[in-house]
């Protein structure tokens, strides 16, 4: 699927010229999805709903953070508990992180580089950790945690014993909504979003009989310096100011502003909160903001903002706000279909988390298809244009100091959130992430002159709210200077995926400053010759001489192929930065070759140490970075490498943390083993590794471990790689019948599949920029070349894939 300049020239004018949508393709349920290109998708409206419910359900409210349900709009989030006489909604705000902007660059590092260097290639390692622990790491040693808002309490003093309870959250229309009955006859309905389109979260009480519903309403937060007060006569506004954390002092104002609009009743002040009494429905409104601009500003003024957006929301009667909110969702979350089969029906009829308890069992590929598109669910809602990128927790967190300070992780964890994005045709979704690279690609300057001595960028293993990018934790966690290397692969993919006209332009400046930093600071191996990364780790991994730092890792080379590749390709195709790029392929040449080792496994370190390492089931595979997300080992055309990299997944095991579960499923997806991408599969969606409302158990909770399922669901369907569209891949015997519609290939193009009996029926392929494309079932390949929209249906014929329309 690959284009030459000429032909990316033509394919993009044909596009252009071309002007109308592309045709529909077939979904799941008989209906049609029209093909969307980013952020130009049609309407909701002429998309299909889901021919079955997507639901989570529940027959009693939340008793713990991890039953609650989340909603978002990429910047405000909620969990909504379900309760019946109290109720809480827990807020977050994507830019509430504590500290303000710091410069947390170690002065001594650049001046113990050197010996650093020395030191390991001597193999002294565990004295070059202690010298880089001592000199090279980031102060503070930790970066802001992300923080929670508040709470939105609700309590009905009316309300006791709950009849007929039920609440659930509908991923189709991104609503949460609480019915149960009491007292005599009378029904309480609650429903809950948070509207992108109108920036607020929405709630509103109801009851079967007018003038029914009486609740006291109030705002609490556990931060220090925050407080409640009234807002006129209907409303109430949370101001405050961020925590400070690890020496840095907080310097985040924020708000959260509440209007309270009742339908009759009586509503007055009451201490700190708002009481309704005798009201046939009641809305309530909040909106939230902080004083956060950019990661270098803060010179926002919340109160402005929230008063201007709720005044705003306030106009517009419930039902236009549903509806707006709805459009703009399903407009994303629509584009794609999965059918996997039908679940038993008393199977399918349980509860959320009793389908998870018993999904051993076998027969519910309903909550596979379900668990797929809640990926895709929590990604609309955590990462939209304009927001923050998902972090460790997308955006939902509930505690002042949270594991990891759920921040960004950029070893493996960030990037997995984005892995579903592009195939799963949330591309605007990615744009959160984009904009992270390039104010990382700022600050990173910063660090890559001042640590290293070097031109270009350079980011560590984790970031946060403020875009640091100097290593931090310690030296065997922190001291990987391939982060922002790994996170420009999804900016290629952005490309890969939509071939937008004037992407690589935009993007070409990051990946050139990435490959500057490392042709200056690769050095070469005294022992083996190659030009390696001094020093680095095997995140967050131990060799076996008592530390992490060492020089050249396998995943470090592997990234840096990718990278290096990827410029000389962007250079080519734009015409710029000839001599750049014929530097970047002599030292592509000289990094360090792939190994196989003594125990037939793919090396994670140039030595030969993975079956001495001291924890041989590590949560990481970093070494298999090369199988998946990238392909530069895979069973096609490196089928000994693909051996050695199935041999080290075996060692490694399948008994991980959420997220490494995770990272397994896409990688035995991608030696095309589906049992046993569908056993690892069974081990994600337990209850050990899932929680009762779907969030992934690390545990605690990571989102990561969500997205990772989502991407690799779609591995074991489809897979787009070295310049062919892979079809039913990886389909296990728990799928024998479905389809799915909406899924998105490298080169700018659409895919829907229907297979029966374990077997392909048919796919229909439409391209939306044209080009040359490859499609392969069963190691049946057929070449097709379309024009921009063109759709054409294949299907197998004998031993043969051909063109069936």
């Amino acid at each position: 699927m690959s284009l030459t300049r000429r032909e990316l020239i033509k394919a993009t004018a044909a596009a252009l010229a071309a002007g109308a949508a592309p045709a529909a393709l077939a979904a799941p349920g008989g209906g049609t999805a029209p093909a969307s290109r980013g952020a130009g998708a049609a309407d909701a409206g002429s998309l299909p709903a889901p021919e079955r419910p997507l639901r989570l359900w529940y027959p009693r409210p939340a008793t713990r953070w991890v039953e609650a349900l989340p909603l978002g709009n990429g910047r405000l989030g909620a969990m909504v508990w379900g309760g019946g006489r109290s109720e809480r909604l827990q807020l977050n705000e994507d830019t509430l992180y504590a500290g303000q902007p710091y410069d947390p660059v170690p002065e001594s590092a650049l001046q113990a580089l050197p010996e650093v260097r020395r030191l390991l290639f001597a193999g002294r390692y565990a004295e070059a950790e202690a010298l880089a622990d001592a000199t090279m790491m980031g102060r503070p040693r930790k970066q802001m945690p992300y923080q929670p808002l508040g709470d939105l309490r609700l309590d009905f003093p009316e309300i006791s014993d709950l009849d007929d309870y039920r609440r659930e959250l509908d991923l189709d229309r991104a609503l949460a909504t609480t019915t149960f009955g009491s007292g005599w006859k009378l029904q309480h309905t609650r429903q809950a979003f948070v509207s992108a389109a109108d920036q607020c979260l929405a709630v509103r009480l109801a009851t079967s009989q007018p003038g029914r519903v009486r609740v006291r309403i109030g705002l609490d937060s556990d931060h220090a310096e925050a407080e409640a007060v009234h807002d006129g006569g209907d409303g109430l506004l949370l101001r405050g100011r961020n925590g400070d954390a690890f020496g840095i002092e907080g310097g985040l104002r924020f708000a959260a502003r509440l209007k309270v609009l009742a339908s009759g009743g009586r509503l007055r002040r009451r201490g700190e909160r708002i009481e309704v009494d005798g009201a046939d429905e009641v809305v309530l409104l909040l909106a939230a903001a902080t004083s956060f601009r950019r990661y270098d500003d803060i010179g926002g003024d919340p109160e402005a903002i929230t008063r201007a957006q709720l005044d705003a929301a306030a106009r517009k009667p419930w039902d236009a706000l549903l509806a707006a909110h709805e459009a703009g969702h399903q407009r994303l979350f629509r584009r794609v279909a999965i059918d996997l089969g039908r679940s038993a029906g008393e199977v399918a009829a349980l509860p959320t988390d009793e389908r998870v308890a018993r999904f051993a069992e076998g027969r519910d590929p309903e909550l596979v298809a379900l668990y797929h598109q809640f990926g895709r669910y929590l990604l609309i809602c955590s990462s939209r244009p304009g927001t923050q990128p998902a972090n460790l927790q997308g955006i939902w967190n509930d505690l002042l100091a949270p594991p990891w300070e759920s921040k960004y992780t950029i070893n493996i964890n960030t990037q997995m959130n984005y892995w579903p994005a592009e195939a799963n045709a949330l591309p605007e979704c990615v744009e959160p992430l984009e904009r992270m690279v390039a104010e990382l690609a700022r600050t990173g300057a910063d660090v890559a002159r001042r640590m290293y001595g070097a031109p270009g960028w350079v980011v560590h293993h984790n970031t946060d709210l403020w875009r640091q990018a100097a290593p931090i934790d310690g030296a065997q966690w922190g001291l990987w200077p391939m982060g922002g290397a790994w996170l420009l692969q999804h900016l290629w993919d952005r490309w890969d995926y939509g071939r937008e006209p004037g992407y690589l332009e935009k993007v070409w400046p990051l990946f050139r400053g990435a490959a500057e930093f490392f042709a200056a600071t690769l050095v070469e191996d005294p022992a083996s010759g190659a030009m390696v990364t001094a020093p680095s780790i095997s995140p967050e991994n131990p060799h076996p001489h008592g530390a992490s730092l060492c020089a050249g890792p396998s995943m470090d080379a592997q990234i840096l192929r990718d990278l290096f590749d990827r410029c000389i390709a962007i250079a080519g195709l734009l015409g710029v930065d000839a001599d750049l790029s014929a530097r970047l392929a002599t030292l592509r040449e000289r990094l360090p070759p792939h190994r196989i080792g003594k125990a037939g496994q793919l090396q994670e370190w140039q030595q030969d140490w993975d079956m001495e390492a001291p924890e041989p089931d590590h949560r990481h595979v970093s070494h298999l970075y090369a199988l998946h997300p990238s392909s530069q080992i895979n069973v096609r055309d490196t089928p000994a490498l693909a051996a050695a990299a199935r041999r080290s997944l075996e060692l490694r095991g399948d008994e991980a943390t959420g997220w490494g579960i995770g990272w397994r499923l896409n990688l035995w997806a991608r030696l095309r083993d589906a049992e046993r991408a569908y056993k690892v599969l069974g081990m994600l969606l337990s209850p050990a590794r899932t929680y009762p409302n779907l969030f992934d158990a690390h545990p605690p909770f990571q989102i990561d471990g969500n997205f990772g399922g989502t991407a690799g669901i779609t591995e074991m369907l489809l897979q787009s790689w070295g310049g062919t569209v892979f079809l039913l891949p990886a389909l296990p015997r728990a799928w024998p019948r479905g389809r799915v519609s909406g899924l998105r290939v490298r080169g700018a193009a659409e895919v829907a599949l229907e297979w029966d009996a374990g077997r392909l029926r048919k796919a229909r392929l439409q391209a939306h920029r044209g080009g040359r494309f490859r499609l392969e079932y069963r190691e049946q390949p057929l070449e097709l070349e379309l024009q921009p929209g063109e759709a054409v249906e294949v299907g197998p014929r004998g031993a043969r894939l051909v063109r069936l329309g």
